[in-house]
């Protein structure tokens, strides 16, 4: 058995937070009313629906009008962005997004791209940064939509979000930002942001899975991916999943409280202390993404010589939950998209490694990991043929 038991993948998800458990579980059995009947069982469980989308809401200072719960935050990235390029098709056909978005932006963008739409999608500098300037000369006349995540799922970099969205005010661009990984771990206020549709996930802050939402700034208009019985605001149909949107707004409102009570700061001191343990005990180790434009919680490395899917082998029978890559390609032996269009070399980037803290990582779980990972990076370079001559 493992000499303890390290979960170190936060990025991919959380678990469900007790209190969040606690508050969904009434809705499995006891209040199963359908929130769009009339009578007393109905009416409740809209009461309570309602109270998840005005505690999402306040979690991004945003109206509860302006939050669309979805099936989570690849729906509503699709949603963003074909809705507006749906809706908007005939003002313009360009699109603009990044080669590092997670694979719900680009994929979807990719689609529309072979469905008469103009994609242009910037590079990133090494740091996994976009330019402003390229930012601003790819905008051009007949561009409806920009969509730049705001911080990254693999390697942690926070984008310079409100310079973007502001730059796309001047020229006319509806603005959409992923922030996912952002969102329930950082201060965001979309009262002073200027963008214009936002993702986030449940899961990603300890509530459940298949939940998410989509913030659709007042006055901007997008058109439906599913037809029916027009719940959502005609712009989601379908029977809303009542446990899920209520453990998301339970989950928004601990998460309000995180950032508010100093918790971030902890775990940012805590991910400081893996990263330069880390770069201090490993050789030819490289930190990925900004050094402090990052998300809090997010450490990421390369280690040149092995392969990352060996360390996450040995990491594992060891008892650290990690991850290479990014958690939905992480069972691709092709190295990841995102490193190499930071710059890596396919060799480089075959030895990525994420580890991603959460509010239960203590310090003696990074001093597990320090003592625990330069012996498997030793073991495995001893083994590997890509070792660099000695």
């Amino acid at each position: 058995m493992p000499l303890r038991m390290v979960y170190m993948d936060h990025s991919a998800t959380t678990f469900v937070d007790q209190a969040v458990l606690e508050k969904m579980l009434p809705f499995f059995s006891e209040k199963y009313g359908n929130p769009n009947s009339v009578h007393a069982w109905g009416r409740e469980v809209r009461s309570s629906v309602e109270e998840a989308r005005m505690n999402v809401a306040r979690l991004v200072n945003a109206e509860p009008r302006e939050i669309l719960f979805t099936g989570g935050g690849s729906e509503a990235d699709n949603l963003a962005i074909k809705g507006v390029a749906e809706n908007l098709g005939e003002k313009g056909r360009h699109l603009v997004t990044t080669a590092i978005e997670h694979h719900a932006v680009l994929d979807t963008f990719k689609w529309l791209g072979k469905h008469g739409y103009d994609v242009t999608i910037l590079p990133v500098d090494g740091d996994g940064l976009v330019d402003l300037d390229e930012f601003r000369n790819a905008l051009r006349p007949d561009t409806i939509l920009a969509s730049v995540m705001y911080a990254n799922n693999e390697v942690g970099t926070i984008q310079p979000i409100h310079e973007m969205g502001s730059i796309c005010r001047e020229k006319g661009v509806l603005f959409h930002t992923d922030a996912v990984q952002a969102a329930g771990h950082i201060p965001i206020d979309l009262k002073e942001l200027p963008v214009d549709l936002l993702t986030m996930a449940a899961h990603k802050m300890y509530g459940p899975k298949g939940v998410g939402a989509l913030y659709v700034r007042k006055g901007v208009r997008i058109a439906p991916l599913v037809h029916g019985g027009g719940q959502e605001f005609g712009l989601r149909s379908g029977t809303e999943n009542t446990a899920g949107l209520v453990g998301f707004g339970a989950a928004a409102e601990l998460a309000m409280k995180r950032i508010a009570s100093g918790e971030i700061e902890e775990e940012r001191r805590l991910r400081d202390l893996l990263i330069d343990g880390l770069l201090l005990r490993i050789e030819d180790s490289s930190l990925t993404g900004h050094r402090t434009l990052r998300l809090p919680f997010h450490a990421s490395f390369c280690i040149r010589y092995i392969e990352g899917e060996a360390m996450l082998l040995r990491l594992d029978f060891a008892g650290i939950g990690a991850s290479s890559g990014s958690a939905c390609t992480s069972g691709s032996l092709e190295p990841s998209y995102v490193l190499l269009a930071m710059g890596l070399d396919h060799a480089t980037a075959h030895g990525s490694l994420r580890l991603t803290l959460g509010k239960d990582t203590s310090e003696e779980d990074i001093a597990y990991i320090l003592e625990t990972l330069p012996p498997i990076v030793q073991t495995l370079r001893a083994m590997s043929p890509f070792k660099k001559n000695s």
